[in-house]
């Protein structure tokens, strides 16, 4: 169907423009840390926050007052786990991951990758995406906490920015390494 009536088309523009501003406006007053990528958490908020803006637009059962109300709640729900989890490890546990090496000095980190459910050739097409093309002078291949990986060679430095996923005295967790 290419065409119902022209009334939808009004609503749509009546309670698109408000439902529009009043996001914008939740989103500039809750600050940046709302749409940051830096977790699944985060994601799942940003999804949540555009399904809202479509419900509100395209269903006529959901009044903008609903809509406007439905954002504030996401966010304000958002702020608080975040808040939270600054303040208390525990809370940060539960709804952040952890960073997970995949390669470590040229060589794969098989247990981990597994654990992850990540294959050599997605982490091959990561480290060339990076535009690299010798594996042994990967320092490592860190699969963050937003799903995307980080990739340093040995022009990166001394690599000190793994011991947060890797320690040399103790084998982290969540990746297997020594």
């Amino acid at each position: 169907m290419f065409f119902k009536d022209w009334a939808d088309l009004g609503r749509l523009l009546v309670v698109g423009i408000p439902a529009y501003i009043a996001l914008v406006l939740f989103l500039r007053i809750s600050g940046k840390r709302t749409l940051t990528k830096l977790n699944a958490f985060d994601l799942v908020i940003t999804v949540a926050l555009g399904s809202t803006l479509s419900a509100v637009l395209l269903n006529k059962s959901i009044s903008l007052t609903e809509g406007v109300l439905a954002f504030g709640l996401l966010i304000v729900l958002q702020y608080c786990i975040t808040w939270l989890s600054v303040r208390w490890r525990s809370i940060e546990t539960i709804v952040k991951s952890e960073p997970t090496l995949l390669l470590h000095q040229g060589e794969f980190l098989d247990q981990a990758m597994m654990q992850q459910r990540i294959t050599r050739a997605e982490v091959l097409s990561a480290i060339r995406t990076s535009g690299k093309g010798e594996l042994s002078a990967i320092l490592a291949v860190v699969l963050e906490t937003d799903g995307s990986m980080s990739i340093l060679d040995s022009t990166s430095g001394s690599g000190d920015a793994l011991t947060v996923v890797w320690s040399p005295n103790t084998v982290n967790q969540s990746t297997g390494a020594p």
